[in-house]
């Protein structure tokens, strides 16, 4: 009897222990590896996507049908775009073109159009957190008018324009913000966001229309969920040493004086900003240590002297003074915290904090800052003297 009744419950739950049930082929989805949300003139949300298209791997690039092939290689991927109240109308209407079912998981690029962002991205940003497929890690930019170009440029180093993007935010060429980046921006206390903003560099002669590639031209800056101003590809180096993301980018100098510049790679940078509240006003501290490596001298400065040495140091610590000031005194005109300065403040004097929560914009405006930097070369390179010059050319300020 024991036995009967085991079998009968081997036999009973064996059907709820099959785990492929509702599982869905590769062959069987769109992979999307990059989307772009737009607003027309009608108020209607213009969803594009980005899809990849296996075939370019498997056909060795015999590409077929709407693709975009790369300078006449392997046909990598296809846009596809639809109209609709919303992004969920937009993409229910999308997906009835496609034959396979769209796949958020690989999408690293989303792209806000310019008029889109001025408007308001909070029900665009709602349904990419609410959806359990996009990745909270991909990355987050605001395009020069339109963002469907973008995805449709077709870069010749790269397999598809969304890869450009990524490669370039790894880069640190400007700012580097995600998804989750973005919410938690929008959600803390001054309600301020900093999105990198894109353009497509025009193609080079003989090139089709097409094969101009994504760049990133500065910053855009939102107050709550709306895109307010802007801020320069200078103004957003000294972003990047504010919030210590410095990588990848030359410093260039004109030491006083002198006829010639120098330019410098910076090597490594260490960046602290202290709150601080004396006698009831609120100050910020701003100290960076930098060790610079020379890349190129233009000058007739021999840089292995010590008093030409001090004099480049000079010139290299005002210039990170001035791109810092700058950027933070852009900011403060906005009265958009981007940095996250209120949570700063908050850790250090949360009980003097907390009496101005509700005016923090305006403190924020008015904060006083000081800039305090190291900035060193420890690096001439191969050479010490300009090259191409006689001794007697060489100058030892």
């Amino acid at each position: 009897m024991k036995s009967v009744l085991l079998l009968l419950g081997i036999s009973g739950t064996t059907p709820f222990l099959s785990g492929c049930w509702d599982r869905i082929e590769i062959t069987d989805l769109a992979i999307v590896t990059a989307a772009a949300i737009d607003k027309n003139d009608s108020d209607q949300i213009e969803l594009s996507v980005q899809v990849f298209i296996p075939s370019s791997i498997s056909s060795g690039g015999g590409g077929q049908g709407g693709g975009s092939s790369q300078g006449g290689g392997a046909v990598t991927t296809l846009v596809r775009y639809e109209k609709g109240s919303n992004i969920s109308d937009a993409l229910s209407k999308l997906q009835s073109k496609l034959p396979r079912k769209v796949f958020w998981g690989h999408c690293k690029i989303f792209v806000f159009g310019e008029k889109l962002a001025k408007e308001g991205i909070q029900e665009q940003l709602d349904f990419l957190l609410r959806h359990p497929q996009p990745r909270e890690k991909a990355n987050v930019y605001v395009s020069k008018g339109k963002a469907k170009p973008i995805l449709e440029s077709l870069p010749p180093l790269e397999n598809y324009s969304g890869e450009v993007l990524r490669e370039l935010s790894d880069l640190h060429i400007g700012m580097l913000v995600t998804m989750q980046d973005l919410d938690e921006m929008l959600t803390g206390i001054p309600q301020a966001a900093a999105l990198p903003f894109v353009k497509i560099l025009p193609p080079g002669r003989g090139q089709t229309k097409l094969q101009g590639i994504p760049y990133i031209v500065g910053t855009a800056v939102f107050k709550k969920d709306k895109m307010t101003g802007m801020m320069t590809e200078k103004e957003t180096r000294g972003l990047l040493w504010l919030r210590d993301e410095v990588e990848s980018y030359t410093v260039t100098i004109k030491p006083k004086g002198v006829k010639g510049k120098i330019s410098l790679s910076p090597v490594s940078a260490k960046v602290k900003i202290i709150p601080q509240i004396i006698n009831g006003k609120w100050k910020l501290l701003v100290r960076v240590n930098t060790d610079g490596s020379v890349i190129q001298n233009g000058t007739n400065l021999n840089l292995s002297n010590p008093k030409s040495l001090k004099a480049a140091e000079r010139a290299y610590q005002k210039d990170i003074e001035k791109r810092i000031e700058m950027a933070f005194l852009n900011t403060q005109d906005k009265k958009a915290d981007i940095l996250g300065l209120g949570k700063d403040f908050y850790r250090k004097y949360p009980k003097q904090f907390n009496k101005i929560e509700n005016q923090w914009n305006e403190v924020f405006s008015e904060l006083e800052v000081e800039v305090d930097v190291a900035a060193h070369i420890r690096r001439q390179g191969y050479i010490n003297k300009p090259a191409g010059l006689s001794e007697e050319e060489v100058k030892d300020k």
